[in-house]
Order: structure tokens, then sequence, then C-alpha cells
């Protein structure tokens, strides 16, 4: 569990989502977008917290509860085609609030509220190195990582063992 409230992105969070980015290390910033973004411009932003919230979910940390408390971490899925089972994810937790299990606690939530909307395999295409990112994958997963290497960058994707303790229930 982490001390930093964690609740859905909302489109009040525009200005905060650009002020969150732009504080990231260029590290961070390449290892989310696999290239350096200096700034989300004002549609990258808006695309990214205008949201159906059923194949387009994002979660958000942030460093209190106050309503203007700036996001410290930022959680999404999308869903790869209408009436996927499997959605798209991405995470990018803030340098100084990394290591702090910001992004264990946005991970389970987020695996929970895939399931929730019918998706049961996430997948990701990430940097081979970043190791963290897969552990992450390997603490949902029901089952093995299924991997393919593509040079620098890897494709992932994993069932997700909360599905299936939903169908056991």
């Amino acid at each position: 569990m982490t001390d930093y409230p964690i609740r859905p992105i909302a489109p009040d969070d525009r200005e905060r989502l650009r002020a969150f980015h732009q504080r990231l290390s260029t590290e961070s910033q390449y290892r989310r977008f696999l290239s350096i973004k200096p700034e989300l411009s004002c549609r990258d932003a808006r695309s990214l917290v205008e949201i159906d919230g059923r194949d387009h979910f994002a979660l958000v940390a942030t460093d209190g509860d106050a309503p203007d408390a700036p996001l410290v971490a930022v959680a999404r899925f999308i869903r790869v085609a209408e009436g996927s089972e499997a959605a798209e994810f991405a995470i990018v937790v803030g340098d100084d609030y990394q290591r702090q299990g910001v992004a264990a606690e946005l991970m389970r939530r987020l695996a929970e509220a895939a399931v929730d909307r019918g998706v049961v395999r996430l997948r990701a295409t990430m940097l081979s190195t970043n190791l963290p990112i897969q552990r992450l994958m390997m603490a949902i997963a029901d089952g093995p990582v299924r991997r393919r290497e593509l040079g620098s960058l890897a494709e992932a994707e994993v069932d997700l063992a909360a599905a299936r303790h939903r169908r056991a229930a």
C-alpha cells in the first residue's frame, strides 16, 4: 500500500499532467515514451485526460489529498481494439517517488480495473533493459510473462491474475 492517494484521472488534471511530465527526468521520459518528449502539448494532455474510462482508463497518484495536489505517478491502459480482451498499458512514476511502492500499487489497481472492464491481458512495449516494469508485470501475472525481443525494445504480455480470481469467485 502507498501513502499517496490514488484516483482515476479527470479532465481537470490536464495542467497537473503537463507539470508532472516536465518534472520527469529525460531518462523517465524516455522509458515512458521510448523517446525524449520535453513537454506534453495541450492536445497531448487533453487526449490523456479526456478518456472514456472503459476502453481507455487511467489512474493517478497524488502528493496529498488537496484537489490541486501535484501528480506523482500515472498508469493507464488502452484497449487494443473494440471488444478486445487485451490492452496496452503504460506507467510512469516521478523520479522523486520511485522505489516507494507507488508503481506496484498502481499496477495492482490498474489490473483490477482492467478486469472489471473485460480486459484479461495487458501488454507493453518497453526498453529491453527496463527491469522495474518487467518485475511489475510478473507481480500481476497469472502465469509467465510472454516476451518478444525487438533489438533494444521488447514486447511483453501477461494474463491477469485478477481475472482468474474473478472467475473463481
